[in-house]
């Protein structure tokens, strides 16, 4: 099980490289630089994720798991901090969201880091909390017991959403999060309660940012037909959106997915990677990718990343530790998430939420990051006979 997990995991890096090279052609033309720029970055990137992985993997998880969860929790909870009084000089700023530190060439995304260190820290203090829970007897003991871990996220989304424009990342905190509590044995009422509250607060963030209403403008401009027509056209008319330029993304992802039909063009073959999708090589990578290889290869590719998810939650069930289990929980979770919005946004179900794919995106960050909580999977999963 730990050897497949490893396997399955270094066989998606190792096609990442070929897909983003493959999408990177266009960006690489637009930013003037040379044609292997994105590759010669996503094939280091992808060197230092596997060697990260087997080092991580093969430690000792007595001695070296709690350690490591607590450095990624503490050290990336005060740069993200920090990051909101750094000087330009040292965040990168990209539509307006300061998400990245740059160093020389070098650019780095804490928050990628922070959210499986922000992992450990709920896994760990559930952990802790656990006698106290299973005592609780109404929704308001539960709410009491867990309100200061719910203090502390509610001020990492306020930097996340707010100060760096990340309601993705938020949002898979958020709901990584209720999906612990819920593995914790929390009671029904508390999850209705719980969710009426965190919808009204991603409901909230998407008023306060006027990026985000566009966002939801572009997505609502795809989908708007099929729903105003079941209302009488005095509704439909005034909910009916015109302007289409925040749509053009969407649009242009469909039509690269039904150009691929189920064979695929071919890899490097794709048209609508060539300046008609934006991030291409980032956020709307499926939607190259489905141009390229088809429904048949992109189904391939989503059952390499349910095998692995799968095997994951396998790892989990089996660990007796109860932090250990759900941190790992916690990491097929965030996989999963991370996939789904990703998935759903680019084909126009959900609005788009700026969310790479894991590991298989360009992106040292999160592929590290990514490497990262995967090694500590594996290194938990030495405990399993």
């Amino acid at each position: 099980m730990r050897h497949r997990l490893y396997m399955a995991t270094l066989a998606l890096m190792l096609f990442s490289i070929v897909s983003v090279y493959s999408m990177s052609l266009y960006p690489a033309l637009y930013l003037g630089v040379s044609a292997n720029y994105f590759l010669l970055r996503d094939t280091v990137a992808v060197i230092i994720a596997i060697l990260l992985m087997t080092y991580i993997a093969n430690l000792d998880p007595n001695k070296f798991f709690t350690p490591l969860g607590f450095a990624l929790f503490i050290l990336f909870f005060i740069i993200i901090i920090a990051m909101v009084f750094m000087p330009e000089s040292l965040v990168k700023s990209v539509k307006g969201a300061k998400r990245w530190i740059k160093v020389g060439s070098v650019s780095l995304a804490p928050t990628e880091f922070f959210k499986y260190g922000f992992l450990f820290f709920i896994a760990w203090s559930l952990e802790r909390k656990n006698t106290l829970l299973v005592k609780t007897k109404s929704i308001w003991d539960e709410f009491r017991v867990i309100l200061p871990y719910f203090i502390l996220l509610g001020f990492a989304i306020l930097i996340l959403a707010v100060a760096q424009k990340d309601l993705g990342q938020s949002v898979v905190l958020l709901f990584t999060t209720l999906a612990l509590l819920f593995l914790s044995g929390r009671s029904k009422k508390f999850f209705l309660t719980l969710g009426g509250i965190v919808a009204l607060l991603v409901v909230l963030l998407i008023v306060i940012a006027p990026h985000r209403i566009n966002r939801f403008k572009g997505w609502w401009v795809g989908v708007q037909d099929s729903i105003l027509s079941l209302l009488p056209e005095t509704i439909a008319k005034t909910m009916r959106v015109t302007d289409t330029t925040e749509a053009l993304p969407i649009v242009n992802a469909r039509y690269a997915f039904e150009n691929g039909g189920f064979l695929g063009n071919g890899i490097g073959a794709g048209q609508y990677k060539l300046g008609f999708i934006s991030e291409v090589h980032t956020d709307f990578i499926f939607a190259g990718l489905g141009e390229e290889i088809g429904f048949l290869g992109l189904f391939t590719l989503l059952l390499l990343f349910a095998y692995i998810i799968a095997l994951i939650f396998k790892i989990a069930s089996r660990l007796d530790s109860l932090m250990e289990r759900y941190f790992t929980y916690g990491v097929g979770i965030i996989l999963f998430l991370s996939l789904a919005i990703n998935l759903f946004g680019v084909t126009g179900i959900i609005p788009e939420k700026g969310i790479a794919v894991p590991i298989l995106s360009y992106g040292g960050s999160q592929l590290v990051a990514t490497a990262t909580a995967i090694g500590m999977v594996l290194m938990l999963a030495k405990r399993i006979k």
